[in-house]
């Protein structure tokens, strides 16, 4: 795929909000909800610093831009977002009608936009969203792996931070 220079400058974006959810314990991901060239929202993975199980990145930034738009629903937007989503996150941007999702890297673990699940482009949903993966995959891949083997280091030297003791 081409990638626009928009889709890399917005895609950086959300790395950096990975970085920055990553510096306050949370897992790297971050995400950005853009309609043209305005960002309506954006934020990254809350869970901990919220107690909340729902602020995943994407749900923070559609919460950010419901609420710019004065509106839950967000036709016209691209969320673009470090890690593929979650069936949580998926099915709040196909009830929030987000018409494309730009999404870094695949999660085989809990992805819903094609890994495990494809929520976001399924036949059976009234919504589906067009899908686009890959972009800064390698950035998006090697910030989780460090976050990863530095949180097992730490746990097999026994020293945990409360983010990860749950």
């Amino acid at each position: 795929m081409i990638w626009q220079q928009r889709d890399n400058d917005l895609m950086r974006r959300a790395l950096n909000l990975a970085a920055e959810a990553e510096a306050a314990g949370e897992v790297p991901v971050g995400a950005v909800l853009a309609q043209g060239e305005t960002v309506l929202g954006e934020g990254g993975n809350r869970v901990i610093r919220d107690s909340d199980p729902t602020a995943h990145a994407e749900i923070v930034a559609l919460r950010q831009a419901a609420r710019a738009a004065a509106n839950y629903r967000l036709a016209g937007t691209t969320m673009y977002v470090t890690l593929e989503p979650c069936s949580m996150c998926a099915g709040a941007l196909v009830h929030a009608r987000v018409e494309r999702v730009v999404f870094a890297t695949f999660d085989p673990q809990v992805g819903a936009g094609g890994s495990l699940f494809n929520l976001l482009d399924s036949p059976h949903l009234k919504h589906r969203c067009i899908v686009s993966t890959g972009l800064l995959a390698a950035q998006a891949e090697e910030q989780l792996e460090k976050f990863f083997a530095t949180r097992r280091e730490r746990k097999g030297r026994g020293i945990m931070q409360r983010s990860e003791r749950s």
